[in-house]
């Protein structure tokens, strides 16, 4: 695993955003970075694929355990979502993806950060946007991404007959990129999609169904919206009779919580691929992080490191905390990266990379494509 700096391609703005991407830039820093790249060895890559693999079976074996032993209030699920999570897990309702964050140095085994398993984003610049850099620079060589491929097949093994609509909130550049680019996806597995934003979302109360904005039901939906903000919302109340199916489903709220980390640690201690973590402090006296249950874009969390503590800021302070062992995340030229490996009905597929200056990864970290040979 080597970090590579190299100049840019001319025009790459241009580029990308005719590829979808119209958010390369963020308060005129660039989020897309071609000014260095990574380069790994075919066997770094296939170890990063076991140990995705690995990972998601672990997972399924904790979310089985939540289940069986009924730890929902562990992680501060409420109860009135709990038939909805179970329901979707006696169903066994498909999982379109997710997105694991991994620290690797390409020397010691990669370590699970924590799992995006409900609304992972960074997936259109993974899948095409770093495919075409590849394809323009490095044509001879190879990249750790089926992921566009993989989608198309998991859509066409979902089922599904009606419409599906895609939503997500408004004046959000980068989830509608990336929900565009799942509805491609979709239309490109042969499905009939709509779009539309959460506010337009409609709730018919006579026939008890969610409709959209020409009042047609909406019997199938894929949302980029947190399943914890849609189940403490008044139409989320509505869920468990409105005969709506949702992808992610409502089992993923198990997988997304970052509470997680401490089942799968109590489970499986001393796992390689684990980093120690648990509910209470503990043994924790440095060197540790912690994230609150539910948070995103390294919002609120804390880092204590050598005696210093350092927390980013965020909208999640005050809340129920995980506390896990500080990741040994690599820094190559004071740029620390972490590994987005990608899962797509339920198998690895592909990696994407983010950097920043500091150890925790946010929504100003930069994504930096990647080769192999």
């Amino acid at each position: 695993m080597q970090r590579i700096s190299r100049p840019p391609r001319i025009n790459w703005q241009q580029s990308v955003e005719s590829q979808g991407m119209s958010y390369h830039t963020i308060d005129d820093e660039p989020y897309w970075d071609e000014t260095a790249c990574y380069l790994f060895d075919r066997a770094e890559i296939d170890l990063l694929e076991n140990v995705t693999n690995e990972l998601q079976e672990r997972c399924i074996e904790a979310a089985q355990h939540v289940i069986d032993k009924d730890l929902f209030d562990k992680l501060q699920i409420p109860a009135h979502a709990v038939p909805l999570i179970v329901d979707s897990w006696d169903k066994d309702e498909p999982s379109l993806y997710g997105r694991f964050d991994l620290a690797y140095d390409g020397h010691a085994p990669p370590k699970l950060l924590e799992y995006n398993a409900d609304t992972p984003t960074s997936l259109l610049e993974a899948s095409v946007i770093q495919w075409f850099w590849l394809k323009d620079l490095y044509p001879d060589a190879d990249q750790f991404n089926s992921i566009h491929e993989r989608l198309i097949e998991a859509w066409k093994g979902m089922g599904i007959s009606s419409t599906v609509h895609f939503s997500c909130v408004a004046d959000a550049p980068e989830d509608f990129g990336n929900l565009e680019y799942l509805r491609d996806t979709a239309i490109q597995a042969g499905l009939s999609t709509s779009q539309l934003f959460m506010n337009d979302i409609g709730f018919e109360e006579v026939e008890g169904r969610y409709v959209d904005l020409d009042d047609r039901p909406i019997d199938c939906m894929f949302k980029l919206y947190p399943w914890e903000w849609l189940v403490n919302e008044y139409f989320g109340r509505k869920l468990a009779t409105a005969r709506m199916r949702l992808i992610e489903p409502a089992w993923k709220m198990l997988l997304s919580n970052k509470g997680l980390l401490a089942i799968m640690w109590e489970l499986f201690e001393g796992h390689e691929n684990l980093l120690q973590a648990g509910f209470e402090a503990g043994p924790f006296r440095d060197n540790y992080v912690t994230k609150p249950l539910l948070s995103r874009e390294g919002e609120n969390v804390t880092v204590h490191r050598n005696g210093q503590v350092h927390e980013v800021e965020g909208s999640y302070g005050g809340k129920a905390l995980v506390y896990q062992q500080l990741a040994p995340i690599p820094c190559f030229d004071g740029n620390y990266p972490v590994i987005g490996s990608w899962i797509v009905a339920g198998e690895s597929a592909g990696i994407g990379i983010r950097e920043d200056r500091q150890l925790v990864t946010t929504n100003a970290s930069r994504f930096l494509p990647h080769y192999f040979t």
